[in-house]
């Protein structure tokens, strides 16, 4: 007879949650802060009280930027917003354009000079999201003279998000978010006259780190379940990330006490620099034995909504255990089969390695609260939490079954999906693509 008395236990453990709130709690956790290294050090000493063993923090340098006044002065106004972080320190003045929704066509037009203001969604019809970054590289490419990133969510709530190329971490030209109602005040009022878009900001050198911690025998294949520990300074960083990380620590517990089920080793790695170019991850994987890595399970903003959501990257033996779980425990799942290149995963799947990002449902495109002042712990409920975590352990521990077979990929095979699915041209232009 199976035993489930660590589905109770979950539901009664207060550990991953406490966690969350020692996370938020600490204010400020940008890549490179003191606030980051405080949430590294704290869930290295969480990871080790739940169990795991070899907790410890991995360093790496990086580049750093901490945060100064910004301003869009139009005629005699100054419109609130904010630097988009490793935004350069910079001025700039040119004819407003309103590009709408910012897709790749839009970019056509005679941009050079201007100040370009995009939303941070697309419609409903488009086959594909935009990430930012590559609005804002078409930007760059069409000579735009500073980039306006208005967010689609009602509530004057100016979005942030990092611009900047792994190669060139700090950006070319002045970007800034506004609010929706900024952004709409923007365009009605002074679209087609002249604008200013200034950045104050510092880009010292700067120290991150991965934090590390295992269960589980002393195998040599391991399944990889990370998460990340930074956060935008705007905000307490509740739903990204703070969840995924409370998230390892929770499954770090109820792991430690199956130890006796787990076929294979589980290392848990919470990245730092993820909102700044997945900077820990691309560490830990120039590091890393592909060949030994069985899967890497990644949480990036579970718990916000209450159905998970599995991109499975077209690997189908992932899409079958994730449904199995919801199955298994009458819970629904969603699971996308689909490239997602952006989150922790990434630098692992892009070679190849079998990989979920797992999130969770939320209503309406984008990122909803995340990347604003409203990323706040009050958002998120610890039912959802426990449920979730239940499944989660489940799908881990299915997956380091000595009988779980995990197809690999090659990466030629990564890169022509992303072809059909629409994403080079972006990965290109943002110097993501890697093939």
């Amino acid at each position: 007879m199976v035993d489930h008395r660590w589905v109770g236990e979950t539901f009664m453990s207060d550990i991953g949650w406490n966690h969350l709130e020692t996370l938020v709690d600490i204010g400020n956790r940008m890549a490179g802060s003191p606030g980051e290294r405080e949430a590294m050090e704290r869930t290295r000493d969480a990871l080790n009280e739940v169990g795991a063993r070899d907790a410890r923090i991995d360093e790496f340098e990086m580049q750093g930027w901490v945060r100064g006044d910004s301003a869009v002065e139009a005629s005699e106004t100054t419109q609130d917003c904010i630097a988009l972080p490793r935004s350069p320190a910079a001025s700039a003045e040119g004819e407003l354009v309103d590009l709408g929704y910012g897709l790749p066509e839009d970019f056509e037009a005679d941009l050079e000079g201007k100040v370009v203001m995009v939303s941070s969604t697309v419609p409903d019809h488009y086959d594909r999201f935009i990430h930012r970054r590559e609005k804002y590289y078409y930007a760059v490419e069409a000579g735009a003279a500073a980039f306006v990133f208005r967010n689609h969510v009602e509530g004057c709530l100016p979005p942030t998000g990092s611009v900047g190329t792994p190669d060139s971490p700090i950006g070319e030209i002045p970007a800034v978010g506004v609010s929706a109602e900024v952004g709409a005040r923007l365009a009605r009022r002074f679209e087609g006259e002249s604008v200013s878009v200034s950045v104050d900001c510092e880009t010292p050198d700067a120290t991150s780190g991965n934090v590390h911690a295992v269960v589980g025998p002393e195998t040599e294949e391991e399944i990889l379940v990370t998460s990340h520990l930074d956060a935008h300074d705007i905000a307490e960083g509740a739903a990204d990330n703070g969840t995924g990380t409370a998230m390892v620590v929770e499954l770090a517990r109820i792991l430690a006490d199956r130890e006796d089920e787990l076929d294979t080793r589980i290392r848990f790695v919470p990245f730092g620099a993820e909102e700044v170019g997945l900077v820990g991850s691309a560490h830990e994987a120039d590091q890393t034995e592909f060949d030994d890595v069985k899967a890497i399970v990644n949480f990036d903003g579970v718990a916000n909504g209450r159905t998970l959501s599995f991109y499975t990257h077209d690997f189908d033996e992932l899409e079958a255990a994730a449904e199995g779980v919801g199955e298994r425990f009458g819970h629904p799942v969603s699971v996308v089969p689909e490239q997602l290149p952006h989150s922790d995963h990434w630098p692992f799947v892009q070679w190849g390695v079998p990989g979920y990002m797992v999130g969770s449902e939320t209503q309406g495109r984008g990122r909803g609260w995340g990347h604003t002042y409203a990323d706040t712990l009050d958002k998120l409920e610890v039912r959802t939490f426990r449920e979730q975590a239940v499944l989660l352990a489940e799908l881990v521990v299915g997956l380091a079954d000595a009988d779980t077979e995990v197809g690999r990929k090659s990466p030629e095979e990564i890169a022509d999906r992303l072809e059909a699915e629409g994403h080079a041209p972006g990965m290109k232009i943002t110097g993501d693509w890697p093939y």
